[in-house]
C-alpha cells in the first residue's frame, strides 16, 4: 500500500488539482458555490528570492489560495503582474483554467531525474513555505493538459494540508476566505 498523507491522498500520486485565475476571490466563491470546495486559505503574495522560471530568477508575483473538495485540494493563482511566469505563459497560450496538477512527492530532486529521463523539462522552480523547493514541469507525455508540479512532501506541508483539509469537513460555510499562515 502506498504511503498516505494526512489528508488521505498516497504519495507519488495527485494530490492537487491547480488552476490560473482572473479574479482569486470570484474563483473561491465559484468553488465554494458550485463545487463544494472550501474553506479556502489565501496567500495574498508569493514572491520570494530564489525563484526560477526557464533558468532564469524570476520576479512574478501571485496570490494563492488553496482548499478541500473531498481529499483533493484545489489551488487558485492569480498573477499580480506582467512578469514572465509559467502562469503568464498559459494565460497567453490557452486562457485561464487548469494549469497543474501537484504530485507528492517525499524527496523533489530525488524524483526529478526520472521524470526528465521520461522527456519532462523544469519549466519553474521555488522555495515554498511548507518546506522544500517544488518544481514545476511540462513536456514528457504530449496528452498532458498542463505543468506536473513535484510538491515536496515534507512534515511541515503535511501537517499545513491536512489541518486545512480537517478544515474543510463538516464545513458550514462561515469563515469562508482564512488566511494562509
Amino acid at each position: 500500500m502506498a504511503q498516505m498523507l494526512g489528508f488521505g491522498q498516497p504519495f507519488g500520486g495527485v494530490m492537487q488539482t491547480a488552476f490560473v485565475v482572473e479574479d482569486v476571490r470570484a474563483a473561491i466563491a465559484h468553488f465554494q458555490r458550485d463545487c463544494g470546495a472550501g474553506p479556502f486559505f489565501l496567500l495574498d503574495h508569493f514572491l520570494n528570492a530564489g525563484q526560477f522560471y526557464r533558468g532564469a530568477e524570476s520576479s512574478a508575483d501571485v496570490t494563492i489560495a488553496m482548499g478541500f473538495a473531498g481529499h483533493m485540494q484545489i489551488e487558485l493563482i492569480q498573477p499580480l503582474d506582467s512578469n514572465p511566469s509559467v502562469y503568464r505563459e498559459t494565460i497567453e497560450q490557452r486562457g485561464y483554467g487548469f494549469h497543474h496538477f501537484g504530485i507528492a512527492c517525499a524527496d523533489v530532486e530525488a524524483a526529478m531525474p526520472e521524470y526528465l529521463a521520461r522527456g519532462y523539462d523544469l519549466a519553474f522552480k521555488a522555495a515554498v513555505p511548507t518546506g522544500g523547493s517544488v518544481a514545476y514541469l511540462e513536456g514528457g507525455d504530449a496528452a498532458a493538459p498542463g505543468f506536473l508540479e513535484l510538491i515536496p512532501a515534507t512534515q511541515g506541508m503535511d501537517e499545513h494540508f491536512t489541518a486545512m483539509w480537517r478544515a474543510s469537513l463538516d464545513w458550514d460555510g462561515y469563515d469562508p476566505v482564512r488566511p494562509f499562515i
